[in-house]
This record gives structure tokens, sequence and C-alpha cells, in this order.
């Protein structure tokens, strides 16, 4: 034994900096510094682990192939982020463990107290640029964990079990009730001014966006419910659609359909909606408004165009025409105002809100601005999505951004809100839904971006041309023979609508033409 440590002690390098070069060298190429000193085992163990660590993470990669979905499939998997935390701690400590050693067996035996101290400093320094890559995957696995366990409910529904292999239970389309609050310091309560159900098939990502009008009256609620009870048809509810979600929020013990969720207001929303328009909807995510603009802000703000100049605020703000580069605010106003115009309109803007976003965001973005998108996930969305699914979820919002994205205005003239016929509603819906599964499915190589076949013109007149209105505007002359159904119903001389909330006609539209 001290014939073997001599030995070693003559295979130190000469002088603190020598030592210094094979540990920072043992920093980059892990256990050269053992090997240098005749520690042949171990420093072929060190040297071992971390060719494997390399060539572990080139297989990940290589398996990825660049599939920024497939990766954000498993990143939005608990196990996987745990497991990634947890991997990221036991490598920085073995690695700064080795790098401190390697210091140990090549220091010099009587070096300085100075020398000493600046080795020390040194040493400390090549730990922490081993420590900080891997306190930032901690930080980043931790936040999202976080994000998702907070935001997405934990198992699925004990009555309908998850399966990886098909997560929809054998369904063709999966339908989610997207809701926009608005719970300003100036207001009561929260109002339910946007309200979309999107219905995506989920075979080929093909969306059908149903816009339902705030003012919306009347709305029934589904058979023996307090609602029901309380607010019975054929007038059904006494206030307008944006006031259901408060008013159970009000006392939910006694009005929600299901007092023990997670959020009762917005569970019997989304079961009220679903019912009054003849779809079982799956789940649905609320945001709140006044959270949203800094999701935008945190994926890098929105391109839109506008045609006309949208003023919004207090302060005589415009949003101005043409191609526009829209931050959080402005992209919030985009989706709001309403001035100069109507709940329709704004209507339309929100479902070009939606493609956009699909379609535009960054996942490069998404990743260095992380932290700020999962503080702004966690503080402005709500949503009954059950963890399981949200892989899938993953996969469909990819499927969306390559399908065909239509939207159905439940709006005037098609719809009177204020004494609206719920059995020709449900009608529209259905239409819309089985028009687009029928074109997806009949029209093979003809089918256009937006799935749905056949040539866009003929489409858009027969939005222009559609049936005859139920009601005409209040005032409106006379209709003359040739007029369109917006002549009817307006009295105006422009043919159709000018802006994308205005749908005329039964049939969904496609909002690659709605959204210029």
């Amino acid at each position: 034994m001290p014939e073997q440590r001599d030995e070693q002690r003559r295979e130190r390098p000469n002088g603190t900096g020598r030592a210094l070069l094979w540990t920072a060298g043992s920093t980059l190429v892990p256990g050269i510094a053992h090997l240098r000193t005749g520690r042949r085992w171990a420093g072929g163990l060190i040297l071992f682990c971390y060719v494997a660590l390399i060539a572990a993470a080139v297989v990940g990669a290589v398996l990825l192939n660049g599939d920024v979905i497939r990766g954000a499939r498993i990143a939005v998997q608990g196990r996987w982020l745990l497991t990634a935390a947890a991997l990221a701690f036991a490598v920085a400590v073995l690695w700064m463990t080795v790098i401190i050693h390697s210091y140990v067996i090549t220091r010099p035996p009587n070096a300085g107290v100075l020398r000493r101290f600046a080795a020390g400093a040194v040493v400390t320094v090549l730990c922490l640029v081993v420590a900080a890559p891997a306190a930032a995957v901690m930080r980043t696995s931790y936040t999202a964990h976080d994000m998702f366990s907070s935001v997405f409910s934990g198992a699925a529904d004990p009555a309908e079990p998850h399966d990886d292999t098909d997560p929809w239970a054998g369904r063709d389309r999966v339908d989610v009730l997207l809701i926009g609050g608005d719970s300003g310091d100036n207001r009561y309560g929260m109002r339910t001014d946007s309200m979309m159900v999107a219905s995506i098939d989920v075979e080929h990502g093909d969306v059908v966006l149903i816009g339902l009008p705030r003012n919306l009256e009347n709305a029934p609620f589904p058979e023996d419910s307090a609602l029901a009870e309380l607010y019975p048809e054929p007038q059904g509810f006494s206030d307008l659609l944006n006031e259901v979600y408060q008013t159970v929020a009000e006392d939910p013990e006694e009005l929600a359909i299901d007092p023990t969720v997670q959020d009762p207001a917005a569970d019997t929303l989304k079961q009220t909606i679903g019912h009054a328009i003849g779809i079982d909807i799956d789940y649905y995510a609320l945001v709140d408004m006044q959270g949203f603009e800094d999701l935008v802000d945190a994926i890098g703000g929105i391109d839109v165009y506008i045609e006309d100049p949208i003023p919004y605020g207090q302060e005589d703000d415009v949003l101005e025409t043409g191609r526009q580069h829209l931050d959080g605010n402005e992209a919030l106003w985009y989706g709001r105002s309403r001035v100069n115009s109507d709940d329709y309109t704004r209507m339309g803007r929100q479902g070009c809100l939606v493609k956009y976003m699909a379609e535009q965001v960054d996942p490069t973005l998404v990743l260095t601005g992380f932290q700020d998108l999962a503080g702004a996930t966690k503080r402005t969305l709500r949503t009954d999505i059950p963890q399981p699914k949200v892989p899938h979820f993953v996969d469909l919002a990819d499927l969306a951004a390559e399908g065909g994205m239509k939207t159905l205005q439940l709006s005037p003239p098609q719809v009177d809100t204020a004494y609206p016929d719920w059995e020709k509603i449900r009608g529209l819906v259905d239409a819309a839904i089985r028009e687009q599964e029928e074109s997806r499915s009949s029209s093979g190589e003809s089918t256009g971006k937006d799935g749905s076949g056949g040539n866009p013109e003929d489409e858009d007149m027969a939005d222009l041309a559609g049936p005859s209105p139920s009601a005409s505007a209040p005032g409106s002359p006379s209709p003359s023979a040739g007029d369109t159904e917006w002549q009817e119903y307006t009295g105006l001389p422009d043919p159709s609508p000018t802006t994308p909330g205005r749908q005329v006609g039964d049939e969904a539209t496609s909002l690659d033409r709605l959204c210029p």
C-alpha cells in the first residue's frame, strides 16, 4: 500500500495550474483525471457512464427526430416530468463529485494557502457550470408539473376509464366548450361573453367552431336539473346566456347540476349549452380574459389582418388596418372590442383568434418563454380535461393546425337571439358537423385545406343565398326579387356582411375565408 500511494503521488501533475487543467478536462470528459493518476478502474467506469449518457441522449434525439409534437406529448405527462427532474439532479450531483475528486487526486500536496483558495474558487465555478443546466431542467420540470397538476383535473372519469390505445373511447369527434370569462375589477362576478363549441374530428383534426352569442335568450336546461325546475320551458332562462355561469356560481349547492366538481358553474354551463344545441359536450376550457394577454405575450404575440380600424379602450386607442403583429393587450382588445361594431362581429374575431393561435404558436418561443407561459396558464385557465387526456389533446392540436376549420355563428339572421328556435338551432349544428364529415369522406383528393370539398366560391354563394330568414330587421324595407338574405334582413345595399362575425345562411363557413 505505501508503494501504491507513492506511485500515485509520483503520477500527480506538477503544480496547481496543471491540476486545474486536468480538473477542467474532467468537466468536459469525466474520468480522464482518474486515468491520468493511474486509477484505471475508476476512470474507466466514469468514462463508460459518460459515454452511455451521451449515447442515450443521441438515441432520444434520433427517436424524436425533431418532432416537437412528440416531445410535447411526452413533456405533458407528469411521470416523465418528475423522472427528468430526478435524473437531472442525480447526474449533476455525480458529475460535480467527479469534478471535485478530480482536483483532490491531482492537486500538489504542498500548495500554499493562496493557491488552495484560488483553486477552490475555480473548482466551484466548474461545478456551477454543470449545476446550472441541471437546475434549469429541474425548475422547468417542476414548473410544468405544477402547472399541469393545478390546471388539469386528476384521473379520468371512473365511469369511463382512460385507455391510451383508444383515448376517445371509439368516438369520431370530441367536443370542447371554449369559454372566455370577463371578470374585470369594475364588474361583479364573471360574465361569459365568449362561448364557442369546438367539435373536433379525432382522425383528421377538422374543426367546426360553433359560436354562441352572449345575448341568446330563453336557454333551456337539462331535464330534472334544479335550473330546469326554476326556469321551465318554453320560456327557459330569464336572462341572457352569458349570465348562466354567474347565476350558478352564486348558489352552486342549489343550482349546479353537479356541485361536487371543481367548477360547478362552468360544468353546468357546459351541460346547458350541450343540451341547448344537441351535442354531448365532453369538456370545457375557461380562460379569464383579464389574463388572456399574458398568454399571448408568452407565445410572442400574434399576427392578424385587420380590414377596418378597431377602436378600443378609454384612451381612444385604435388597431389600424392591414397586417399587424399584436401583443397580448392588443390581441385582447381585438377579440373584445365592440366599438363601431356589435356582438356578432366580435364573435367572428374571436373565432379568428382561435385559428391564428392554432397556426402561429412557435414551439421555440414556447420553450424560451415557458416559465411565463406556465405562470399565465396557471392563473388564467380552468378546465375539466383530465391529465391522462392531455397528451392526446396535444396530438389533436397538431391535427387541427393542419386540418380544416369552419365556423357556424348562431347569429341573426339565421337565428333570432331574442326568441331562438332551439330545434332549428340543433338542426343547424347537426347539419354543419355532418357536412364536414361527409365532405371529408366523399371528396377525397378534391377536399381543400378547409376540409369542405367542392368549389369555395360556390360555398360563399350558398352563404349569401341561404334560406329565407325567420325574421326581418325592424323597419327594413320589403325585400325585392333577387336580393340576398343579408339585404332582405338589413335593407342595406351590401349583398353580404363585411365583417368576420356576420354569417348569412345555414352552412358553416371556412375560417380560411372568414379570417384574412
